[in-house]
């Protein structure tokens, strides 16, 4: 018989949920976690994991085509998608494993099946009722679609897009946000024909203008085209094809519509609002603490409002855990929270863009943008973008943002520059390994250091 109290009871075994039972575990707590899918949620089967693998297929697909300019004589005899989606399974499948051993090594009791929140302090699952002196709330998120649009046949979210096993020719993705950009990337280096809808004036519209502008100007040269500031009004499917029209007349035809208009959180169903839990538009609502406004019930991940992101979700379950252990870790910044769209090329970016610092500092902020034209591993590559640097006046860089291939992978240290409060000149003497992208982050701030040297007036 299952002990069905703990210390902890968490409803939800995503990036949030998981982080929190390893944590409290950790901290000598008794945890009971419910999942109903798989554990690791969104990230791991259908998000972060699953489309980056796709990504660098796709990368591995231009190389091919591209051996050229390298002097390399290859080419793409074409794309095996039963390939691709084994490589992608398969490392699903190995992170996968690695987790459910890590419930067995931390001693986490995994109750598999849909949990309900009965308040006020116990999940119920099948009848079975769970009872903790703490409860954690982390249900994750589902793939949005617009009203009146029904998702089926031709007409898919990024869960179906996931297991196609056909390459489109032509398809239309409606949003120009993260998940739109990345798989019309990579359908893009598939050889498909790819237009994408935006409401809002640009693509990435969440990113400072710089990296929207950067983004498109790449997208051109790549042949992905876009229809930014205009609104869908409908689609209609056929048996060969979809049918999507304009808020400006125009009709597009395609053989798929990927329907990439953000997540909504997976709330409803649970029981929260019939337990008492304050919900606004479908999100849990916190405090910074992220306590709901039940007594020892928390929420975490994407159905608290903010950034849709696993490393945040992570996080905040890591905060949870070590709160109701008596630790009282400092309170997360929302805004150090790291954000990384991983089309080609990549944008990454921390803090504050420039509109937003301008709104919280005034006018006198300053700006830096380094080329990455002066950047001798981004030649190499044969990449295009730069850094841009956004500082508080007579005050620290609160703002970075990045546009160019591999450039997520130097996120890590823009994010300790802002969390750390860095002044260019703090930045400025530290030593970038030549010849890596690196140095573009030490260039940026040497300039703004008031002492440039690869940059051209």
């Amino acid at each position: 018989m299952t002990d069905t109290s703990a210390d902890l009871v968490i409803l939800g075994g995503g990036s949030g949920g998981y982080a929190c039972a390893f944590r409290a575990a950790e901290l000598g707590l008794s945890v009971i976690l419910v999942e109903k899918d798989k554990l690791g949620g969104t990230c791991l089967h259908r998000g972060c994991i699953p489309t980056k693998a796709l990504l660098h297929a796709a990368e591995v697909a231009d190389n091919a085509r591209e051996g050229d300019q390298f002097g390399v004589k290859s080419s793409l005899e074409g794309i095996d998608i039963a390939g691709v989606n084994s490589y992608k399974d398969g490392i699903v499948s190995r992170l996968y494993k690695g987790l459910q051993g890590l419930v067995k090594a931390n001693k986490v009791t995994l109750v598999e099946g849909t949990g309900t929140f009965v308040g006020p302090n116990t999940v119920e699952v099948d009848g079975q009722r769970y009872t903790g002196k703490n409860v954690v709330l982390a249900t994750g998120s589902y793939a949005r679609s617009l009203p009146g649009l029904e998702i089926g046949g031709r007409i898919i979210t990024s869960d179906q897009a996931l297991s196609l096993d056909f390459i489109p020719e032509k398809v239309v993705v409606l949003g120009g946000g993260v998940i739109g950009v990345e798989f019309a990337s990579v359908w893009a280096s598939f050889g498909a024909d790819v237009t994408i809808v935006e409401a809002l004036p640009r693509l990435v519209p969440a990113e400072d203008e710089y990296a929207s502008k950067q983004l498109e100007r790449a997208f051109r040269r790549r042949g992905i085209k876009f229809k930014t500031g205009v609104k869908f009004t409908g689609a209609t499917q056929s048996g060969t094809g979809v049918s999507v029209t304009l808020e400006s007349g125009d009709v597009l035809d395609a053989d798929l519509l990927l329907v990439a208009v953000g997540r909504g959180p997976n709330t409803s169903g649970h029981g929260y609002e019939q337990a008492g839990v304050k919900i606004d538009r479908g999100f849990v609502i916190t405090d910074e603490r992220l306590r709901t406004n039940l007594p020892n019930v928390y929420a975490v991940g994407d159905i608290v409002p903010g950034l849709q992101l696993a490393h945040r979700g992570f996080q905040q379950g890591i905060f949870v855990a070590e709160d109701i252990a008596g630790q009282n870790p400092k309170v997360i910044d929302e805004a150090g929270i790291p954000r990384v769209t991983y089309c080609k090329p990549e944008v990454a970016s921390v803090g504050l863009s420039e509109a937003a610092a301008k709104e919280k500092y005034g006018s006198a902020v300053e700006t830096f943008v380094y080329d990455l034209a002066g950047n001798g591993k981004s030649q190499i590559l044969k990449t295009a973008g730069g850094v841009k640097l956004v500082k508080a006046p007579d005050g620290p860089v609160v703002g970075v943002t990045m546009v160019g291939e591999r450039v997520g992978e130097l996120i890590g240290e823009a994010q300790l520059i802002y969390s750390w409060e860095a002044y260019p000149e703090d930045v400025a003497p530290l030593i970038h390994a030549h010849p890596t992208q690196t140095e573009a982050l030490g260039e940026a701030f040497l300039a703004l250091a008031g002492k440039p040297l690869h940059v051209h007036g």
